[in-house]
């Protein structure tokens, strides 16, 4: 229903002389060097390009930076451009920037990563305590028997994802799985990183019996996240160590497919930067959006992956 209701309005207004005017909407990833956002850069685009009076522009820190995100916030409203989508990397730091770039008259919508106590007019993206929850349930399904588990996160300061880690905690209460102390541990969206936290965990706990990263870091460093996988190979085989991953870019299904973890479940950023244009346009024309967008999930095992890579 709200995808008919955005594009009944995108229609109604390209038939508008009005449109003529033009639009400079940036949207803000928490770090350029993660390829999830890649995804949302190219959706923004696409969008744009379809609506034909917008640009799409897409700027953030290079590396998992909040100072540097609010910096180039700030940058933005100075230029005064006309909308602003936000993945949040920290929330205290992103609600003070919010506030500015609304205080400048300047509308502010977060994808992917929310700030709910700022003035931002909407959120886009995924449910993330049900994401988590889903991972959750993915590990339970793979691992009834249970064991010992870690997670981990990207930077502590993300409020969506806490609520995946307090997602996966809630799905595995009161069965047979128990965390480890020091999880999760935090990889600040870094694939190296986050591969070598891998491996430090699983050297501080041999029994270790899965991993969840809530974010697919370590697989985007797909030849690092191989040869860790390659050690334990025989252990997955065998159903003695199970991974289960957020997110399902292609790398990340390849991996699935070629054995190398358990399950994925994955979100929709493409969409995301699509409804991010489409929000944006209708704010600016005066038109109601919905607070909260969800875009969904998909899970993938080895029995749809293929599926998936078509």
């Amino acid at each position: 229903m709200r995808k008919t209701l955005f594009a009944a309005v995108a229609i109604a207004m390209m038939a508008t002389p009005a449109l003529a005017q033009s639009y400079k909407f940036v949207i803000v990833p928490k770090a350029m060097n993660n390829p999830f956002f890649d995804f949302a850069r190219d959706g923004c685009q696409k969008r744009a390009k379809e609506l034909g009076n917008i640009e799409c522009i897409y700027k953030g820190p290079v590396e998992h930076e909040p100072a540097t995100q609010a910096q180039i916030i700030q940058d933005f409203v100075t230029q005064k451009v006309d909308g602003l989508a936000i993945s949040v990397a920290d929330v205290a730091a992103m609600t003070k920037s919010i506030a500015a770039a609304t205080a400048a008259g300047i509308p502010v919508i977060t994808f992917d990563s929310d700030a709910p106590g700022s003035k931002r007019i909407a959120y886009i993206g995924t449910n993330n305590k049900e994401f988590g929850t889903a991972l959750g349930k993915q590990l339970l399904k793979l691992r009834p028997d249970g064991g010992k588990y870690a997670m981990i996160s990207g930077g502590p300061g993300a409020e969506n994802l806490a609520e995946r880690v307090n997602g996966v905690r809630e799905a595995l209460k009161g069965s047979k799985w128990t965390e480890v102390p020091g999880s999760p541990s935090f990889c600040n969206d870094d694939p190296a990183l986050g591969v070598q936290q891998m491996t430090d965990l699983r050297t501080a706990t041999p029994d270790l019996a899965a991993i969840i990263p809530v974010g697919g870091w370590p697989m985007f460093a797909p030849e690092g996240f191989k040869a860790f996988a390659s050690k334990s190979k025989k252990d997955i085989d065998a159903g003695k160590f199970t991974l289960v991953v957020a997110d399902t870019l292609r790398m990340q299904l390849e991996l699935l497919k070629e054995g190398y973890a358990n399950g994925l479940v994955g979100q929709r950023p493409f969409e995301m930067g699509e409804k991010a244009m489409d929000t944006l346009f209708a704010i600016k024309k005066g038109a109601k959006v919905p607070e909260i967008i969800y875009t969904g999930l998909d899970v993938v095992t080895k029995d749809n992956v293929a599926t998936m890579l078509k």
